[in-house]
């Protein structure tokens, strides 16, 4: 099969390239700039808001794995990337005969009201859900793994020997890049009981993580017993803000990413949950954070 791929470029897209090419899975992915050659890829150079690069994406295709979005921006920034170029790729998928898409989505669609981002996530899949597509939502929780810069700042801060992290009680689930890029290769082709189904895959631990228990398992990962500091919401807000300020739009955590961080709840839901028999997470949090950390140390990086 071909599958058609926007966000090939990015932490998740590139991490199912690398899945697909052992696969021997043939994709066309989109990318903005140029690219280095690779086996079974053919490269189509544009992005979401060009019609024609988006058909020549879905040409033939049998599947469009919809991974590109943004993850911080502001509200027309998330509105243009998020709802409008999801849009797009529904309508080129349309036009070109494509009947199937696979949407990663992300867990924050679930409250929608406590971040800008998760607001715009909801509002793409009630769009994949009206498409009249064959269609299957993704919504990860926490990703981590090689190349992935949004949880780079918890590996430094373990090493520093002092990890700020959100309240006390909140739990999270998490899953490593290369679990999820075989997840969607798994359920990229139609299938039985696939279609209008949601999806939230984690690492499969029960009741997911507490904030205290991976600031230590990043710890033990880089060889720390941090010291855990648990920010209230207000004060999650506050240190957003002021890290904006400092590193002038840098920092990573962004006031609009600290109000659902603040939320208690990200654990995956058991209706949510894939079924064993269609995939089932391969690597365990402690050793799969362990070896991201060694990632990151021969990046120089950490």
């Amino acid at each position: 099969m071909t599958i058609a791929l926007t966000g090939a470029t990015g932490f998740v897209g590139r991490a199912l390239l690398d899945r697909a090419q052992d696969s021997e899975i043939v994709v066309r992915a989109l990318a903005r700039q140029p690219q280095r050659p690779r086996p079974l890829v053919e490269w189509v150079i544009g992005d979401l808001f060009n019609p024609p690069r988006l058909d020549q994406l879905m040409d033939s295709a049998e599947t469009v794995v919809h991974v590109a979005g943004m993850v911080n921006g502001t509200p027309e920034e998330f509105e243009a990337c998020n709802v409008t170029g999801t849009l797009n790729v529904i309508e080129a998928a349309r036009r070109m005969g494509v009947p199937r898409i696979v949407f990663v989505s992300s867990l924050s669609a679930r409250e929608p009201e406590l971040s800008l981002y998760g607001a715009s996530k909801a509002r793409a899949e009630k769009l994949v859900m009206a498409s009249g597509l064959d269609w299957t939502i993704v919504r990860p929780p926490a990703i981590y793994g090689w190349r992935d810069k949004e949880m780079l700042d918890l590996f430094k801060a373990a090493k520093w020997g002092l990890v700020p992290m959100p309240q006390r009680e909140g739990r999270a689930s998490y899953i490593h890049v290369d679990d999820l890029a075989r997840l969607l290769l798994r359920i990229a082709p139609a299938a039985p009981g696939l279609n209008g189904r949601i999806y939230e895959p984690d690492d499969g631990r029960e009741a997911g993580w507490g904030h205290r228990e991976i600031a230590h398992a990043i710890g033990w990962a880089v060889g720390r017993r941090p010291a855990i500091v648990h920010l209230s919401p207000d004060w999650l807000k506050r240190v957003a803000r002021w890290g904006q300020k400092l590193t002038r739009g840098k920092f990573k955590l962004t006031p609009d990413r600290a109000g659902y961080m603040a939320h208690p709840d990200w654990v995956v839901s058991p209706q949510g949950r894939v079924p064993a028999q269609l995939w089932k997470p391969a690597i365990p949090t402690r050793e799969g954070l362990k070896d991201t950390a060694q990632w990151y140390r021969e990046q120089g990086w950490l």
